[in-house]
């Protein structure tokens, strides 16, 4: 059976389009189970009913003509109950319901199967017998289920695919296509998606027609030709190299390369009107899925060949071609993965938004959007990138949510918070220079967080009071090669002079987890309780100590430097780094530079450090929240993973319950304590960690506006009985909607972000 099931998906996986797919399904399951009937009703968001959708073994004129209500029939039980139903006699059942089109009169036994896709259900997949055969036993049970479960992303992906090319289920036309993924940077953008793919990787190429079939078949016919001289050069090289039987290899490739092999078909495509590297694409994948099913062993690994061969007739097809894309005016930049370079080749002013499947809010890109001020979401693992170029697209970087094709009403709804965004910061520009202190006087220090100079221009327009928190990571991320002392010097310098005499505090060297340098990889099964942070500085001291030597020589004559030691767990770590520091203090000392012992903190980050508050103060200057860290391992999840971002919540009852005793400790040993973490920069819990007591918070710039203004308005008495009122609680989204309450009854709705449900709300508004 599992060989079954891989070959099953390997085809499905190469499908076309969704029908395709289904057609493949039901027949190969009919197949696999010897049973007569095996049909697939997908659940269309749009009407809310289940449509029969291919079938094997029922009339086919009733595919895409039968349809049921959300809780209709045996299918909409299986859908509402989200569990296998399996009847020995299904006309029996009190919710039987009998479609005459169909023909499903002959068959009793029924087994039906949920198609569940991140919690949502697609639909329903079915098998049926007739009376006199046997009923479905366990195994086969179990293997329509193993079966549903492989394919639900699949068919969701397939789904989504028809939908972005503007078709519902039922072929009607279709608009706001929403896709969910992990907010990369902060923002709505409204524009024109161009797709941006790695070289030569067919799976990305993106499907589109062309216009000129004469110019398409000259480049691939080109394509050919230097593919065919590259293979007889190396071929010519390695003769003398290589036995008579590996030689041979090569004339397999230039076989494959004739007129009427794999270059005839694709020429064929072409003519049909498609590109010719979305003609590439599916011949190869088609010529791959075939050598993959095949029972042969030899033959199973010509599949390989062909991959190759694929991958380098589109290498000779894209030469050039990135530096041809036009980019509109409202670009949204759109790729498997984003890199840096690909950000740099937007003209100045035309990028407007960010989508990647791949990477996560702390990825480099992530951090460049949040410098450069464009909204970026990150991490959407089921949008089908190749469909995407030349769509309009939505990006909503608050909630980390696409819409592609947009209805008129849901781009209005989108463009007036645009707008709104765009006036709320101008009208606050008013506070850059005044204090960020409550209507009873209590002063709270507003500090940013950075990684770039275009990060210091934007902090010091909104009246940051200095840095809470630099990534140093980042000059380590943008080089091919550990940076020099002299290098980070410059790198510090620009920062500490940018806010002098205001404090800068430096964050050693933090990469694991999900920040690798390319340079430096660091391979493991759980990155995040693995090898990051203090504990890779502190193994290799070489690296630790250039770094503190660099920051100590910046601060020289500015003497406004505080370092800060990410991911503490244990006391030994703490003490083993300030050994390191005060050696490099002393030494840069002797070789004459005038400098002050910098004031050192930790981060609090690992729930071992919430636990050991006191024992870690007597030993540092101050500590600080590194808030992001702290909630995702407080409540074990990866909040870059966007099959459980949902449960990642900063109003998570434990979450508060462990800031609050962080404050209480650190204060009742007369520590200065901050924040730098997401919840800072968000209004309702500045509000919440100011009354928890924090001293400092420290956000990103374009959030510090609204947090001063917010702060400014109320008295902390408010803020603590709101805080009071909120621990009571025990759901994180009752207590985002009760400090939400608050902050609208005080007369700031204006800075709350509408969420999914209130967009989703437009767009179905739209539909019906």
């Amino acid at each position: 059976m599992l060989s079954i099931l891989r070959s099953l998906v390997q085809e499905v996986n190469s499908a076309r389009d969704l029908q395709e797919a289904l057609d493949i399904i039901v027949s190969r399951v009919q197949k696999a189970m010897g049973t007569e009937v095996c049909s697939v009703y997908l659940l269309d968001p749009a009407t809310n009913r289940y449509i029969l959708m291919a079938t094997e073994g029922l009339y086919r004129k009733a595919v895409g003509q039968v349809s049921l209500a959300y809780s209709e029939g045996l299918v909409g039980l299986v859908g509402s109950r989200e569990e296998p139903i399996n009847l020995e006699d299904a006309p029996s059942h009190p919710r039987y319901r009998y479609f005459p089109e169909t023909g499903e009169e002959r068959f009793r036994s029924f087994l039906g199967v949920p198609i569940i896709h991140h919690r949502r259900v697609l639909g329903v997949l079915v098998v049926q017998q007739r009376e006199s055969s046997r009923c479905f036993d366990e195994g086969e049970e179990a293997f329509l289920v193993t079966v549903s479960a492989q394919l639900a992303g699949v068919i969701a992906h397939s789904e989504a695919t028809g939908a972005i090319s503007g078709l519902s289920l039922t072929g009607e036309e279709a608009h706001d296509v929403s896709f969910n993924g992990v907010p990369g940077a902060p923002g709505v953008a409204i524009g024109q998606s161009v797709v941006v793919y790695p070289a030569a990787d067919l799976d990305v190429v993106p499907e589109k027609p062309t216009d000129d079939v004469d110019q398409e078949l000259e480049l691939f016919h080109a394509a050919v030709t230097a593919v065919r001289e590259d293979i007889e050069r190396v071929a010519k090289r390695l003769a003398s190299q290589l036995r008579p039987e590996e030689q041979a290899l090569f004339d397999v490739y230039l076989r494959m390369l004739g007129d009427d092999a794999l270059p005839g078909e694709v020429a064929n495509k072409i003519r049909e009107g498609i590109w010719a590297q979305g003609a590439l694409k599916q011949v190869v994948q088609q010529y791959v899925r075939h050598f993959e099913m095949m029972d042969d062993h030899y033959l199973q690994e010509r599949a390989v060949d062909i991959r190759d061969l694929g991958r380098r007739l589109l290498s000779h097809l894209q030469e050039g071609e990135q530096k041809h894309l036009n980019y509109p005016e409202r670009t949204v930049l759109v790729s498997e993965e984003l890199t840096p370079a690909m950000l740099g080749e937007v003209p100045k002013g035309q990028l407007v938004g960010l989508v990647s499947v791949k990477g996560s809010s702390n990825s480099h890109v992530a951090i460049l959007a949040r410098a450069m001020g464009v909204p970026t979401v990150m991490g959407l693992v089921d949008i089908p990138v190749n469909q995407l170029d030349g769509k309009e697209l939505i990006v909503d970087g608050f909630e980390g949510q696409i819409f592609a094709s947009p209805s008129a009403d849901l781009r209005s709804f989108y463009q007036a918070i645009c707008d709104e965004e765009d006036e709320l910061i101008r009208g606050l520009e008013v506070l850059k220079d005044k204090p960020c202190e409550t209507t009873d006087h209590h002063r709270v220090s507003m500090l940013v967080n950075t990684g770039l100079m275009t990060d210091v221009v934007r902090s010091l327009s909104n009246g940051a009071e200095g840095i809470g928190l630099y990534r140093t990571e980042v000059p380590f991320m943008i080089k091919d090669r550990f940076p020099s002392e002299q290098e980070q010097r410059e790198y510090y310098r620009e920062q500490l002079e940018a806010f002098a005499p205001n404090p800068v505090t430096m964050r050693t060297l933090d990469i694991g987890g999900d920040k690798a340098l390319t340079y430096f990889p660091i391979q493991e099964e759980n990155p995040f309780l693995g090898w990051r942070g203090i504990r890779v500085t502190l193994d290799h001291p070489e690296i630790f100590l250039v770094q503190v030597r660099a920051m100590l020589k910046a601060s020289e004559g500015l003497n406004n430097l505080q370092i800060m030691l990410p991911m503490i767990s244990n006391i030994s770590e703490v003490e083993e780094s300030l050994h390191l520091i005060y050696r490099v203090y002393h030494e840069v000392r002797e070789e004459g530079y005038e400098i002050h012992m910098p004031k050192v903190g930790v981060m609090v980050e690992v729930p071992a450090a919430v636990y050991q508050i006191r024992e870690l103060a007597d030993r540092v200057d101050f500590l600080s929240v590194g808030s992001n860290d702290l909630t995702q391992y407080l409540l074990a999840v990866d909040r870059n993973n966007p099959r459980v971002a949902q449960l990642y919540h900063s109003y998570h009852p434990a979450v508060l319950q462990a800031l609050v005793r962080i404050a209480q400790d650190a204060h009742s040993v007369g520590k200065p304590v901050g924040i730098c973490g997401e919840l800072a920069g968000d209004p309702g819990g500045a509000l919440l960690l100011m009354a928890m007591g924090y001293d400092s918070l420290s956000m990103n710039a374009a959030s510090l506006p609204k947090v001063k203004s917010v702060i400014r308005s109320v008295s902390r008495e408010w803020a603590i009985q709101l805080l009071e009122d909120v621990l009571l609680l025990d759901s994180p989204h009752v207590i985002k909607s009760c400090v939400d309450l608050a902050l609208r009854n005080a007369g700031f709705g204006r800075y709350l972000r509408p969420g999914k449900s209130t967009a989703m709300a437009v767009s179905e508004a739209a539909v019906s």
